[in-house]
C-alpha cells in the first residue's frame, strides 16, 4: 500500500560444499520486498567470477540453468528497484569491475559522490556517469590493482564514501562484508553449516536455514575465506538506524537490533490505540504491514478486527502496461474491498505512511463506495515532511504531501472522517530503543549523515500540525 520503496536487498555467502548459488536464489526471494525491480548474482569457485543478472522478480529472473551455471562456494546477490530514467537493468546489480575479478552490491545511498570521483580523477581513473555504487567499486578496484589485498583497499576507500552503505564484496577467494558508522541500513551475519551469510535481514537466514549469530556493527568490516572469520572496527559505531525499517520496510519476521518486527509493529498499534480513541465498529488494516498494527490497536482498545480489504497476492509486477482505466482503478488491481462486511460500518482504517495521498484517497472513496458509514485514517507514523538521502526512494518534496498541508487540510483532501498520526515519540517509545541511535529525517528534517551539497534541496518551510 506504501508508496515509499527500499531501494535495495542483498546477501553474501561462503561455505564449501554448500549449495550456494540455490541457497543465495532462495535468500534473495526471502528479500524480495526490498526490491522488485531487476535481481542479480555473482559467484566464485576460486578461480573465476560468474555474474547473472536481469530485470523482474526473483522467481522471474533465473532459470534451473542460470543457478546451475553460477558455479563456486562465494556468492553475493541483489534485488533492486530502478532508479528513475533508467531501465530496470541498467543498475542493476552486482556491480563487476572491468576484468572482472571483484564484485560488489549495495544497499543504501551516498548523498555526495564527490569525494568518490576527486579520488578517482586524481588518480586518472574516473569514469563518465557512474552510479554510487559503482563508484565504490572503482575506488576499491584501483587499490586493489596498486597490489593491495580486498581487506586492505575497503579499508582505504571506507573515508571517502559519504552516506548510507551496508555492502557485500567478493574477489575470487574471499568474501567481505561492510556496514557504516551509523548502522543506516540493516546487515545480519549468519552461520550455516561449516559456512557463514550475511543479509539485510535475518528472514533471510530463516529461509534457507541458517542461524542467526548477530548484527554486523556499525563502522564494522567482516571478512570472510579459508582463514575463517575476521573482524575489524572500520570506524566508531555511531548508530542511526532508518526508522523507516520498523514502520514498513522489514519483514514482520525479521528482527533487527534486538526488536521482532510483528512485535514493534504492535507496539505502534498499542500507542495508536492510547493516543486516539475513535467510536467506530470494526478495525480495518491494510494489508500485509498494517495488520499486526491493527492487531495491537485491537487488543488495547477492544474493538474488533475485521479484514474487509482482501489483498490480490499476484500485482507486485507485471510487464503488461495498464491502460489509463486500469492505472486509475489501480487501488482495485491490489485490494478488493468487502462490501458485506463493510455495509452500514464505522470503521478505523490503519495504514503505515502517507506519502502523495493519491492512493490512500482513492482508497478512502472506495471504501465509502462499498457502504462505510464512517471512515477514521489511523496511520503508524508521523506526517512524511522530508526527503530521504539514504537509499529509499521518496519523491520530490514538493510532492509530499505532508509537506505543503496541515492535518486537517489533508484529511479533507482524502475525504477521510478523521486523520490520526502516531506522534513521534509514541512510535520512538513503541521500538524501544534509545532515541539518540534511530533517524527520523523523513518525519524530522534532522539528517544524522551529512547531506553536503545536497542539503538545499531540504526545505524547512513546512507545516507544524
Amino acid at each position: 500500500m506504501s508508496e515509499l520503496r527500499e531501494k535495495c536487498g542483498i546477501v553474501g555467502i561462503y561455505g564449501k560444499n554448500l549449495p550456494l548459488s540455490r541457497l543465495a536464489f532462495f535468500a534473495l526471494f526471502a528479500l524480495q520486498h526490498r526490491g522488485q525491480e531487476a535481481s542479480g548474482m555473482t559467484t566464485s569457485n576460486g578461480k573465476k567470477l560468474y555474474t547473472y543478472k536481469g530485470a523482474g522478480l526473483v522467481a522471474q529472473v533465473y532459470k534451473e540453468k542460470d543457478i546451475e551455471d553460477l558455479e563456486g562456494y562465494i556468492g553475493i546477490g541483489h534485488n533492486r528497484y530502478s532508479t528513475s530514467g533508467g531501465s530496470a537493468l541498467d543498475h542493476a546489480q552486482p556491480v563487476v569491475n572491468k576484468d572482472a575479478t571483484f564484485a560488489l552490491a549495495h544497499n543504501g545511498n551516498l548523498p555526495s559522490v564527490k569525494a568518490l570521483e576527486k579520488f578517482l580523477a586524481s588518480k586518472k581513473a574516473l569514469q563518465k556517469n557512474r552510479s554510487d555504487s559503482e563508484l565504490i567499486t572503482d575506488s576499491i578496484d584501483f587499490y586493489i590493482k596498486e597490489s593491495n589485498s580486498i581487506e586492505a583497499a575497503i579499508e582505504k576507500t571506507f573515508p571517502l564514501i559519504t552516506g548510507s552503505f551496508s555492502l557485500v564484496m567478493m574477489n575470487k577467494d574471499t568474501l567481505v562484508a561492510v556496514r557504516d558508522a551509523y548502522g543506516m541500513r540493516p546487515l545480519a551475519l549468519g552461520k550455516i553449516d561449516k559456512g557463514f551469510i550475511v543479509a539485510s535481514e535475518t528472514c533471510a537466514l530463516q529461509t534457507i536455514g541458517a542461524t542467526f549469530l548477530r548484527e554486523i556493527a556499525p563502522g564494522e568490516m567482516i571478512i570472510i575465506n579459508e582463514k575463517g572469520i575476521k573482524s575489524v572496527q572500520l570506524a566508531p559505531s555511531n548508530p542511526k538506524h532508518d526508522i523507516f525499517e520498523y514502520v514498513y520496510f522489514a519483514r514482520p519476521d525479521s528482527v533487527l537490533n534486538g526488536k521482532l518486527i510483528y512485535e514493534v509493529r504492535k507496539n505502534f498499534g498499542k500507542t495508536l490505540a492510547r493516543e486516539f480513541k475513535v467510536e467506530v465498529d470494526a478495525i480495518v488494516p491494510v494489508p500485509d504491514t498494517a495488520t499486526p498494527v491493527a492487531l495491537g490497536y485491537s487488543e488495547e482498545s477492544g474493538i474488533p478486527i475485521e479484514m474487509a480489504l482482501v489483498k490480490n497476492r499476484y500485482v507486485h509486477r507485471t510487464f503488461i502496461e495498464p491502460d489509463k482505466k486500469s492505472r486509475r482503478n489501480s487501488v482495485a488491481l491490489k485490494l478488493i474491498p468487502l462490501p458485506q462486511i463493510l455495509k452500514g460500518k464505522k470503521i478505523a482504517l490503519i495504514d503505515d505512511s502517507i506519502v502523495r495521498g493519491n492512493t490512500c484517497k482513492r482508497l478512502v472513496e472506495t471504501l465509502f463506495k462499498s457502504g462505510a458509514k464512517e471512515v477514521h485514517l489511523l496511520i503508524s507514523s508521523p506526517p512524511v515532511r522530508f526527503p530521504d538521502f539514504y537509499g529509499m526512494d521518496t519523491p520530490n518534496q514538493n510532492e509530499l504531501i505532508a509537506a505543503h498541508k496541515t492535518t486537517e487540510e489533508i484529511r479533507k483532501f482524502l475525504g477521510a472522517t478523521s486523520l490520526h498520526y502516531i506522534s513521534l515519540g509514541g512510535l520512538i517509545k513503541s521500538i524501544g530503543l534509545p532515541e539518540e541511535h534511530i533517524s527520523t529525517s523523513c518525519f524530522s528534517g534532522v539528517y544524522p549523515i551529512d547531506l553536503k551539497e545536497r542539503k538545499d534541496e531540504v526545505n524547512y518551510d513546512v507545516p507544524k500540525a
